[in-house]
């Protein structure tokens, strides 16, 4: 078992308290702590005792530490990266590629010798990026588009001229034609269309009109932070979720999202590839976002928990990752997976066990155990797994 020192990133979007109070460090902070990555991505690896990125680690010894399978499907690198995540303000509006995107826009930008740190760089490695979300608080999201017929609605009950072409692409050509129209606005109609949006949704929230309250509210919550943006206009015809503690969502290839605020665990794959499409002031790549979006419209299943080994396992379609909530209680149970463990506790006291000894992890501790190890804890606490979900 490895313990691992994590790196905190900070961005104008964190919260001052949750990741501080967390690590037990002075809460509100003098600056936003956004997320807490644990794992070996290149950008931020965990750091071992003896002072080696984890990343560093893995290669030179990939077989022991991932095991045979995992280096035989994903090769000498850890698959996916834990995060906590903390928002007070929302993130941009975003998606993620296909493995097979990734991999064809990363060859072409290598290709053409943009520097992976451009800020006009788009592919930064050849991986996709599926996430997985737990809520560790109340939190709010868009997430997919809603029903089309809904988004028609929601766009003519706010009965505005400068709407009629957004709607008239939405009802002749769907999402595939509507969205692309509004990107690709000039930033006068742009900007004109926006403060009209907002201020037609904020006056539907001031007279308590119940139906898409929630999304009127964000809406103009949104063009405070963002005028002019097209993401608030968007941010109509996405599905609005408001996950509880314990509820999680998954987001696949394509699928296009904006974490509005509360708190989080987070497993994805290894990958820093973010398509943006507004909310944000960072490049955005029309072509390229246009290309990877799935337009395809309808409800987002929420995910609850099914109980598998070691505690209340969240299913995923992919093999990348899986995440297991473990409730540790004074008796010792067993943690042992076929494959890599970055365990993280939340609450309590987490005494593991294994060969080389024993490990204590206290409230926001996280460590590495090789795959395979066979491994014992016990509590009382509150522990999250990730793992690899290869058969």
């Amino acid at each position: 078992m490895l313990s691992l020192t994590s790196a905190v990133r900070f961005y104008p979007w964190g919260s001052r308290t949750v990741i501080p109070e967390l690590l037990g460090q002075p809460s509100p902070a003098a600056q936003p702590h956004a997320e807490l990555w644990m794992g070996a991505h290149p950008d931020e690896p965990s750091l071992l005792a003896d002072g080696r990125p984890l990343d560093r680690a893995i290669a030179e010894e990939p077989e022991r530490l991932l095991g045979a399978p995992v280096v035989a499907r994903f090769g000498p690198r850890l698959p996916f990266l834990m995060k906590v995540l903390a928002a007070d303000r929302p993130l941009s509006l975003q998606a993620h590629p296909t493995m097979e995107q990734a991999a064809a826009g990363y060859a072409a930008e290598e290709a053409a010798g943009i520097p992976r740190d451009d800020p006009t760089r788009t592919f930064k490695d050849p991986w996709h990026k599926p996430e997985l979300l737990l809520a560790l608080t109340t939190f709010e999201a868009l997430c997919g588009f809603r029903p089309v017929e809904e988004s028609l609605h929601c766009l003519a009950k706010l009965q505005l001229p400068e709407l009629k072409p957004t709607i008239a692409a939405l009802a002749r050509g769907g999402l595939r034609a509507a969205i692309p129209q509004l990107l690709a606005l000039s930033d006068q109609r742009r900007s004109s269309l926006v403060e009209a949006v907002a201020r037609k949704a904020a006056s539907f929230v001031a007279a308590h009109d119940p139906e898409f309250i929630n999304t009127y509210r964000w809406a103009a919550t949104l063009a405070e932070s963002y005028p002019g943006d097209p993401g608030v206009v968007i941010s109509l015809m996405c599905n609005h979720l408001k996950l509880a503690p314990g509820e999680a969502v998954f987001l696949p290839a394509g699928n296009l999202h904006a974490y509005l605020s509360g708190a989080g665990v987070e497993v994805m794959a290894s990958s820093d590839n973010v398509l943006r499409g507004g909310l944000t002031s960072k490049h955005v790549d029309l072509a390229a976002l246009i290309e990877v979006l799935d337009f395809t419209d309808g409800r987002v299943p929420v995910i609850h928990p099914v109980l598998g080994p070691g505690g209340l396992r969240y299913p995923v379609p992919i093999e990348d990752f899986d995440l297991t909530r473990v409730q540790l209680d004074d008796r010792t149970g067993t943690l042992t997976t076929t494959g890599p463990q970055v365990l993280l506790c939340t609450e309590g006291r987490a005494v593991l066990g294994a060969a080389d000894g024993e490990l204590v992890l206290e409230k926001g501790q996280s460590a590495f155990v090789p795959a395979g190890e066979p491994v014992t804890a016990r509590g009382p606490a509150l522990l999250y797994r990730s793992t690899t979900n290869l058969c």
